[in-house]
């Protein structure tokens, strides 16, 4: 994530560059934010409200469309993770740019009064808490009372009965966030909002929690399709309305309590009085019975209305409404123990197109600013190698984050960012085969491939002789998943297949920029 302003610094030094955003494009007619730009492509049209989005919220189209009708309200979604939208609203970027904002949550925004200042309302539409997600044949193995569990029964799964779940990426995802408060919150006992002596004393059992953490993700969807395709993770953590839609898992919500998604729409302090009042109507029409009716049933998400019920099978149970961190020096430090202590490190291959071609319209020098930018995301304990190619493998260099001397490992790797030179043909399928053998299979890291190139394969091994080599690999080196960049004149077929065939996800530098589509990834390391 990039950081807002006024955060503190972390402990690895770091220069955080322009916001980074989301590139979900899950319904026809919306946007993605363009980073750094205010997004200038979302210029105001009448009779539509251009509404900055949480990106779990492109579900609500069919409700969206039903109030389109009923009151003529037309929606420009453009959907963004909610941590990056609280950034891009402290920079002021999002002022001209959009007339409302809709998140799972305001509580981070409120913890930024540059951000905080940008909205005018905040009227919560709908909700859902968080929850944990078990596999049945798990729970009668924990021989588990679902309405009984709490996060210490969690915690002693994992360490004494190697219990495994997946979860978003706290730094871009306010459910994967909300999980961290809500487990440091359990395990800390606090009767309040966390301090950082709760997150303290919590850090040992924080640690071992952690450890059962197989897969991390920027977003819900690619995290559902991660679990489906690996099948030996328990458990997912998410909102409730996420898995409630599965039904291979017991629903869990930790009776010591969790954090819970309100979903306000909030007019932003930049518009006119003609546009808060379309977003004041626009709020009524989706807290009218009819609709809060649609919304439960279409999203699995809990009725804000008194007189309208959830919908069948959602637990009606009471449980305890955890909160947010009262200071946002709170909510910094439990972020920055998380990425740089209590998870799995992250260990990758960046597998770097430096054929000749790349040389051409300035795209090298992109690629070598995306990249000395991307060092100031990188974690503690982080391993990072660069592997150029063009039509071979040019060299493989390795690097660590220590702890103790973060900054040498991130200058070696600036080093040999500022040395990559323009050279050769596209070998792409025999340079991703030598990341695969470059990496060992290792539980007790988030190991992927990111592969960037800006042309077709032109020489070395083909598509068929990478899917036979990718086939004979053991079931762990099959869960690395590749992570293709989109750029330049490379050819999307081709890498919509490896990122399909790895269980990767391919990422758009052609719709956004070079920096943002790599810093986007991180959320999946």
């Amino acid at each position: 994530m990039n950081r807002p302003a006024n955060r503190p610094p972390r402990s690895v030094p770091t220069r955080r560059a322009a916001v980074t955003v989301a590139l979900v494009l899950a319904t026809a007619g919306c946007t993605s934010a363009v980073e750094g730009t205010g997004a200038p492509e979302n210029k105001p049209a009448p009779g539509i409200l251009r509404i900055l989005a949480s990106s779990e919220l492109s579900d609500m189209r069919p409700v969206l469309d039903q109030v389109h009708k009923d009151t003529g309200i037309k929606v420009r979604p453009t959907y963004i993770g909610t941590l990056d939208a609280v950034e891009l609203l402290a920079k002021g970027k999002a002022a001209g740019a959009y007339d409302a904002v809709w998140l799972s949550s305001n509580d981070y925004l409120r913890l930024d009064p540059a951000a905080a200042r940008q909205v005018v309302s905040q009227t919560p539409v709908m909700s859902s808490p968080l929850a944990v997600g078990v596999k049945d044949a798990t729970v009668r193995r924990l021989g588990w009372e679902p309405e009984d569990v709490t996060w210490a029964d969690i915690e002693k799964a994992v360490r004494d009965d190697g219990l495994t779940y997946g979860m978003t990426d706290p730094s871009r995802s306010h459910s994967g966030f909300s999980t961290l408060v809500s487990v440091a919150s359990g395990l800390s006992h606090a009767q309040s909002a966390l301090t950082d002596d709760d997150v303290r004393e919590a850090t040992p059992r924080l640690t071992e929690f952690f450890k059962g953490q197989r897969l991390t993700s920027g977003s819900s969807g690619w995290l559902a399709e991660a679990y489906d395709r690996r099948g030996d993770v328990d458990a997912l953590l998410n909102y409730e309305s996420v898995l409630e839609s599965r039904r291979d898992l017991t629903v869990i919500r930790p009776r010591d309590g969790v954090v819970t998604a309100d979903y306000p729409l909030s007019s932003l302090a930049s518009t006119s009085r003609e546009v808060r009042e379309d977003v004041g109507r626009l709020t009524e029409a989706l807290r009218t019975p009819a609709a809060q009716r649609l919304i439960t049933e279409r999203t699995l998400r809990r009725p804000v209305v008194p007189s309208v019920p959830p919908a069948a099978g959602l637990d009606t149970t009471r449980r305890r409404e955890l909160p947010f961190p009262g200071s946002r020096s709170v909510a910094d430090g439990l972020l920055d123990s998380y990425e740089n202590k209590l998870r799995r490190p992250s260990r990758t291959v960046y597998v770097l197109d430096t054929s000749g071609s790349m040389g051409e319209d300035g795209r090298l020098g992109r690629l070598k600013k995306a990249l000395t930018d991307l060092t100031g995301d990188f974690r503690e304990r982080e391993e990072v190698t660069l592997m150029p190619f063009g039509s071979a493998v040019k060299s493989v260099r390795t690097h660590v984050v220590r702890p103790e001397d973060p900054r040498s490992g991130l200058d070696a790797i600036r080093r040999d960012t500022r040395a990559l030179s323009a050279a050769g043909d596209t070998a792409i399928y025999t340079s991703l085969r030598k990341a695969y053998e470059q990496l060992e299979a290792d539980t007790d890291t988030f190991t992927s491939v990111v592969l960037m190139t800006d042309g077709e394969n032109t020489t070395g091994a083909g598509p068929a002789e990478f899917d036979r080599f990718y086939g004979r690999l053991s079931a762990d080196e099959r869960r690395i998943p590749v992570f293709p960049i989109l750029f330049g004149d490379s050819d999307r077929g081709e890498l919509e297949h490896i990122a399909e065939l790895t269980g990767g996800r391919l990422f758009d530098a052609r719709r956004g920029s070079l920096d943002g589509a790599f810093k986007e990834i991180r959320g999946y390391q």
